[in-house]
């Protein structure tokens, strides 16, 4: 009696720190559940709020207009730039660019071929006078110049260019459309985006002009591009959209003047990839279908 007695306490006060054991359980692992959704709710929430204060913050200090796109040819696959824009870009850059913007990443042998004939662009070369030396003596000294030099700088040095132009010192354009985001649409739409009419609410300061795409809606360069202000070789109208469509499509090229060759490059590859799939396509249908066609018989020996 005593034996089943004590097996019923045991079993009983078995079954009660079972029960202690797993009640504990529950309700710690409950809490222990609800830490990842806390912290999953706290960081979302300083995510949130820290996203919308530099959305805010980017919104008062970048007050302008996004570019729209337009149709540019040498965007789209397999096409060229066109060469008659780029010569006409070149005109637009020389007669209203190069007196405060450089190109010194450009050499007059690039534009062999492209814009010009050789022998166009060694008289082109000749038009400006370039520094070299030192000579025998040590002194530096100036001559025209050459098909392999670098087109020369208007301003001798920054601090002329910034004296020049108020303080604002005129970057270098040679990389200067793909180093902003959607560079040949903003750089189009900032030629073009000049207002006399200025919106209420702006100020403009004397030595500032109102510009619709620019950051801040003022910028310190005038409007330079204005109707019939070049006179275009091939006869172009020269309007002001024309102008700028040249002029950033001459830009567009000099930062990417392989641009053309790997269009071709891309075209060859296209092609050779096409024959190489058609032959390897033609090859594994005579191999795979004389194995399909095999059929495998099993011939019993023979008893004798």
């Amino acid at each position: 009696m005593k034996n089943k007695m004590a097996g019923v306490v045991v079993r009983s006060l078995g079954s009660s720190r079972c029960f202690h054991s797993e009640s504990w359980t529950r309700n710690h692992s409950s809490r222990f559940r609800k830490v990842p959704a806390v912290l999953l709710g706290f960081f979302g929430t300083a995510g949130g709020i820290f996203y919308f204060l530099e959305k805010s913050v980017r919104a008062s200090e970048f007050d302008h207009v996004e570019p729209p796109s337009y149709p540019w040819r040498f965007e789209k696959l397999g096409l060229s730039f066109d060469h008659a824009a780029l010569r006409r870009g070149w005109q637009v850059y020389k007669a209203v660019c190069f007196s405060c913007h450089s190109l010194q990443y450009v050499r007059f042998l690039d534009f062999v071929d492209v814009t010009h004939t050789k022998s166009e662009v060694e008289a082109l070369a000749e038009e400006y006078e370039v520094q070299d030396g030192p000579n025998e003596e040590g002194e530096y000294y100036m001559r025209p110049g050459k098909l392999l030099d670098f087109l020369p700088k208007f301003f001798a040095n920054e601090e002329a260019a910034r004296a020049a132009n108020l303080g604002a010192y005129p970057p270098d354009l040679t990389f200067q459309v793909p180093s902003i985001k959607n560079g040949t649409n903003y750089t189009y739409a900032l030629l073009t985006g000049y207002f006399e009419d200025v919106p209420a609410g702006i100020e403009i300061a004397p030595t500032r002009h109102f510009n619709a795409y620019f950051a801040g809606n003022t910028i310190g360069m005038p409007e330079i591009l204005q109707d019939g202000i070049v006179e275009y070789e091939d006869g172009t109208p020269a309007t002001k959209s024309q102008m700028a469509k040249d002029v950033v499509e001459f830009l567009s090229w000099t930062s990417e003047q392989g641009h053309d060759a790997r269009q071709v490059s891309c075209i060859k590859g296209l092609i050779i990839t096409c024959i190489g799939l058609i032959v390897s396509i033609n090859l594994v249908k005579r191999t795979w279908t004389f194995v399909r066609s095999k059929q495998i018989f099993m011939i019993p020996k023979p008893k004798w």
